[in-house]
């Protein structure tokens, strides 16, 4: 297949790279900022009827949520007008989308995984512009894949488990919030299920995470004990740990749907941030 990345030097995207080109079966034609503006709809038409990809992949995006909060052009035009722009333009070329969302569209109000069709209500602008970015897609084409995934974690690029393993080079007491529950996933493996559903014609919005759900002490923990790092992790309450952008209080995304569209359950984030930190341990030998 010819497929078309955007943002593939992100963390999810270089891998995403990896998963594909070990499957020596696609075309991949890679594109990050320099190569395709997604905000400039004049740019990705012409780059879209010069390569003709048959599924265009989106991970490109604005992630930094407190960011969002004072950049909001910035964060409105790449992660609202850029998926709407790649929607049209793959519409009028035939090509399938997939593009990649956040368990940050919904409040967190509740406690109960949620599901696809649950109601949405982000609190924080980087979710409202996620948000945003599903609606244009929605209304600009009908073959498309929204895959909305939580806490990702991966080799290339920032992500909390990075930061916790280098706040733990210089100090021996790390704070870290207790009251905000997801599901850690790690991008290699998400990768691989991006490489599944877009051999199909199972179109649609679907939850993808690794299983199982934590909160973000009990994650910094886990990190510590597999790295076999010595340092006291203290619990805190959002209260006590303000950010600029509200983050939902509970966001664990349910992956039923997932599963009984016959796609392959992801393992448990404990096994996934095992792996991760072998390999991460490993290259930083």
């Amino acid at each position: 297949m010819k497929i078309l990345i955007t943002g593939y030097n992100g963390m999810l995207g270089s891998d995403l790279v990896e998963t594909l080109k070990n499957e020596n079966k696609h075309d991949l034609i890679l594109t990050d900022v320099e190569e395709l503006d997604i905000t400039n709809f004049d740019e990705v038409i012409k780059v879209f009827k010069n390569e003709k990809p048959e599924i265009v992949i989106n991970v490109a995006a604005y992630t930094d949520v407190d960011g969002c909060e004072t950049n909001q052009d910035l964060a409105y035009n790449v992660n609202s007008i850029g998926p709407k722009n790649l929607a049209i333009a793959s519409n009028e070329i035939n090509a399938k989308l997939l593009h990649i969302s956040t368990d940050y569209v919904f409040s967190g109000e509740e406690s109960k995984p949620y599901k696809e069709e649950d109601v949405i209500g982000p609190k924080s602008y980087y979710g409202k512009t996620k948000l945003q970015g599903e609606l244009f897609i929605k209304e600009n084409m009908e073959e498309y894949f929204i895959i909305r995934t939580a806490w990702l974690y991966g080799f290339n690029g920032k992500n909390f488990v990075k930061t916790m393993l280098e706040l733990s080079k210089n100090n021996n007491k790390i704070t870290v919030v207790n009251d905000q529950y997801g599901s850690p996933t790690f991008a290699k493996d998400l990768s691989k299920s991006i490489s599944e559903i877009i051999k199909t014609d199972k179109y649609g919005v679907y939850h993808v995470t690794n299983s199982d759900s934590c909160t973000w002490y009990e994650f910094a923990k886990q990190i510590f004990e597999l790295a076999n790092i010595d340092v006291n992790v203290i619990p805190v309450t959002t209260k006590e740990y303000p950010t600029p952008a509200e983050r939902p209080k509970y966001s664990v995304l349910s992956n039923e749907k997932w599963e009984n569209n016959g796609f392959k359950k992801l393992r448990s984030y404990k096994d996934a941030l095992k792996s991760y930190i072998e390999l991460e341990l490993e290259n930083s030998e």
